[in-house]
């Protein structure tokens, strides 16, 4: 019988035993993440050097004058701190992804895929689950930076919470999305590279937009396509205890989009899996 169709024959599942199944895959992934400790550090070896050693030295060539949500002229580092915390998360995202990746080809990802839970429930529970994770890497980063002297306002560091749930959530989904077109650890490893660099620096995380737009309107235009954008301004509004409208709405759409990506290609029946078993 196939996957499909022991998903489409199984009775339905009461509350519990699906909070059962969501808490087996967070404990995997908090198992993992625990004994992984090089992938704690380098997650905050990655922005900690942004902070300590670029900031420090394009705080006096790069000046941030006041935009929205500051009141006032902020230091440097005050300004890509958004930035690093989303790329906090888009690391972990595709760390996330890479682990699935190499469960597919240790075989490990056929025991959670023939599971008789839904295919989207299973992936939506790693998802959450991935999402947890960055948030608490986020969350040890602002730490440092709150002895580095990167202090905002008290409320911030909870309102931004949903924001860090919606970004990590973004970024997973696009993780998942690209894991599933990668039969080889080494192949998605590429992908990353290719993935993570460009909406990175492409992006308002290191440089205010409006100075990209007077030296290239070209690369004005690539970062605001660039959804990555819109995670670092609705985490940069909310950590000043205020909302981007416009970004929350391109990440919720864009949350949708790649989950529902990833759903249709890991499904055995018509996604990417499948033409790649075919072919």
């Amino acid at each position: 019988m196939s996957a499909g169709g022991l998903t489409a024959r199984s009775p339905g599942f009461s509350l519990a035993q699906h909070l059962i199944c969501l808490r087996g895959i967070a404990w995997r992934e908090a198992l993992r993440f625990v004994h992984q400790r090089e992938r704690f550090v380098s997650a905050l070896v990655r922005p900690l050097v942004w902070l300590f050693i670029f900031a420090a030295g394009f705080r006096q060539i790069l000046g941030v004058s006041i935009i929205p949500p500051y009141e006032t002229y902020v230091l440097y580092e005050v300004y890509v701190t958004p930035g690093l915390m989303a790329m906090i998360q888009l690391f972990n995202g595709m760390q996330s992804s890479l682990s699935m990746v190499y469960d597919r080809e240790m075989g490990n990802m056929r025991m959670l895929l023939v599971s008789p839970f839904p295919r989207w429930y299973l992936l939506t529970c790693k998802l959450l689950a991935s999402t947890v994770v960055s948030i608490f890497q986020v969350y040890a980063y602002l730490v440092v930076a709150w002895l580095w002297g990167i202090q905002p306002p008290l409320w911030g560091y909870l309102a931004v919470l949903p924001a860090l749930a919606l970004t990590g959530m973004m970024l997973g989904a696009l993780g998942m999305l690209l894991s599933s077109a990668s039969r080889q650890l080494e192949n998605f490893a590429g992908v990353m590279n290719f993935v993570i660099f460009p909406m990175f620096f492409a992006s308002s995380a290191l440089y205010p937009l409006w100075l990209v737009q007077q030296s290239s309107p070209v690369v004005y235009t690539i970062c605001r396509l660039n959804p990555f954008t819109y995670a670092i301004e609705l985490i940069r509004f909310a950590l000043y205890v205020e909302v981007d409208w416009t970004s929350l709405a391109v990440v919720v759409v864009m949350t949708i989009v790649f989950m529902a990506g990833a759903i249709i290609a890991y499904d055995p029946a018509r996604g990417l899996i499948a033409r790649r078993a075919g072919g």
